[in-house]
């Protein structure tokens, strides 16, 4: 209390220091701005502050006295997702705490009246817009403002009016949280959708810390069966335990990649696991020529055939695909897909010493490629590289039933210029031979990351489309602005005018792409230690409603 009351005497002050002998209402306030930040409203979190208002008061005089804020929604807005909605004055006041509430507004409509008793003197203030979300809100849901008012005692006000370029507010969901059932960090995303409509997601459990393989890591799922309003508790689906007599962290077992067969409804789920590798040392590296746990990383699978209730023991494929040649084998994080035909797709990479310069400093280049079955998953066969110096790739199936494959490419590691991008690849025999395709390192900017790609047949109004959606942070310097962007020509083009920035912090970027159903795209991916869910409607790629 004697914070807040040195603060109100200190705006009266400031207002009165012009001219001590000028009493009345000399002072006035300026148009109104606004700041938005692109980030999600989340119900799990206490405080979502994506917008920032400010406005400029001058002249000499008695402080103005706000007495409300309104806030003016579009009539689409999903207000009802709303619980609360407060402001909080943060101008700032040397040496004063500055963040002060306005007043809250509970079950906020189109338009919301906060109502507020704060005094303003002279200078610029600002204030944050902070919504509370409701616990079972949808995902999809999204606001737009259309205008806010401050309103002032004198009869004064000063307002702001939206512009095209403002972007939509959206909601999310904290599927993981860091933390959370007493693990430090949660990793490397991948989700698919089953034909019952279930979201299954997959992820690393990394206990004690983000550090990658080698450590005490295991692979969870969780599940969703309402659209992803809500998530239940996580399982443990992958644990390599003790084995060999070692400790979990010297058996970990990490960056998952699921694919559903909708012909069989089995779910499937590759990983990396490999034991006895010192814990100083990571796995990339350690990793070394040979085909036993001991000397090198195993391809392993477990597969549902409940829609993820249960989940069988760990199944060990590395001999079937695995050049003991190679420093390491492993699935690409993310998803697979199913052919047409019923053909299992994983994206995978291998690390080869075949005289191409790796671009890490190693002896081994890794190398981009598939690990498909044609018998549902009785046994496995492996592709050729697609090219040197890529990893993390994810693949579809185009319109004339080629495969393509987006990759990371350690390239752009030092590559800012216009020829950083994603590398794509194309094949008609699975991954036998390879055609680099026009889009490649030049469409899809990239920090070197994991992204997402997937096709999927989309509902527009009584419509039909096939198109391809696509995921990564939008940067080729850092992993900042989560984008989901859609090429309705294979992935020839991806025009700006589709792609929704949905997330604009600093994250760890990872991310895997879903069909929710025909009309919404799900996404989930990483900020810092935690994984979130969104849903968008694939309506926005098309209105432009972003």
């Amino acid at each position: 209390m004697r914070i807040i009351l040195l603060f109100l005497a200190l705006l009266l002050s400031a207002s009165r220091c012009g001219d001590a002998q000028e009493s009345g209402s000399g002072l006035r306030s300026g148009p109104a701005e606004a700041v938005f930040s692109v980030e999600p409203v989340f119900a799990e979190r206490d405080h979502n502050e994506p917008v920032r208002l400010m406005f400029t008061a001058s002249g000499t005089g008695d402080p103005l006295i706000l007495q409300g804020i309104g806030v003016t929604f579009t009539p689409d807005s999903k207000v009802t997702s709303l619980d609360a909605l407060t402001a909080w004055y943060t101008g700032v006041v040397p040496g004063v705490p500055t963040r002060i509430q306005v007043g809250t507004a509970d079950s906020p409509s189109l338009y919301t009246l906060i109502k507020g008793n704060l005094p303003i003197g002279e200078g610029k203030h600002t204030f944050v817009l902070d919504f509370s979300a409701d616990p079972a809100s949808d995902p999809a849901a999204r606001l737009k403002i259309e205008s806010v008012s401050f309103q002032f005692s004198d009869g004064s006000s000063s307002v702001y009016v939206a512009g095209e370029a403002d972007p939509v507010i959206r909601f999310g969901k904290i599927v993981r949280a860091a933390g959370q059932d007493g693990v430090d960090t949660y990793r490397i995303p991948g989700l698919v959708t089953t034909n019952a409509g279930t979201l299954v997601a997959v992820y690393d459990i990394r206990y004690n810390n983000s550090k990658d393989l080698q450590e005490d890591i295991d692979i969870g799922m969780s599940r969703s069966t309402d659209g992803g309003r809500t998530w239940e508790p996580m399982r443990v689906i992958m644990d390599m335990g003790e084995y060999g007599g070692l400790p979990q962290n010297l058996n970990g077992t990490g960056d998952p990649s699921i694919l559903y067969d909708h012909t069989t409804n089995t779910l499937w789920v590759a990983a990396l696991w490999m034991s006895g590798s010192a814990p100083d040392k990571m796995l990339w590296w350690a990793s070394q020529p040979g085909m036993t746990p001991q000397e090198t990383g195993q391809f392993i699978l477990v597969k549902s055939t409940d829609d993820g209730l249960t989940w069988s023991e760990p199944i060990n494929i590395t001999g079937q695909i695995k050049d003991p040649a190679w420093q390491l084998l492993l699935q690409g994080p993310g998803r697979g897909i199913t052919l047409a035909d019923g053909t299992l797709v994983f994206p995978a990479q291998f690390k080869a010493d075949v005289g191409v310069k790796a671009l890490d400093g190693g002896q081994y280049t890794c190398h981009s490629t598939l690990v498909y079955s044609r018998d549902g998953g009785v046994s496995w066969q492996i592709g050729t590289g697609a090219k040197s110096n890529t990893t993390e790739a994810q693949v579809v199936q185009l319109s004339d039933g080629t495969l393509m494959l987006n990759m990371r490419d350690d390239r752009n590691r030092a590559d800012k210029g216009e020829t950083n991008g994603r590398a794509v690849a194309v094949t008609a025999d699975l991954g036998k031979s390879w055609t680099i395709h026009p889009s490649s390192n030049s469409a899809l900017p990239e920090p070197n990351c994991m992204a997402s790609l997937i096709a999927a047949d989309v509902k527009t109004g009584s419509a039909g489309k096939r198109v391809l959606f696509f995921s990564n942070p939008a940067d080729k310097s850092s992993r900042i602005k989560m984008t989901v962007r859609m090429s309705a020509d294979d992935g020839m083009t991806w025009p700006a005018a589709n792609a929704i920035e949905i997330y604009a912090p600093q994250g760890y970027g990872y991310s895997c792409l879903t069909m929710v159903d025909e009309e919404h795209v799900g996404i989930l991916y990483e900020g810092t230690k935690e994984l979130y869910f969104q849903k968008i409607p694939v309506g926005d790629f098309f209105n432009g409603n972003k």
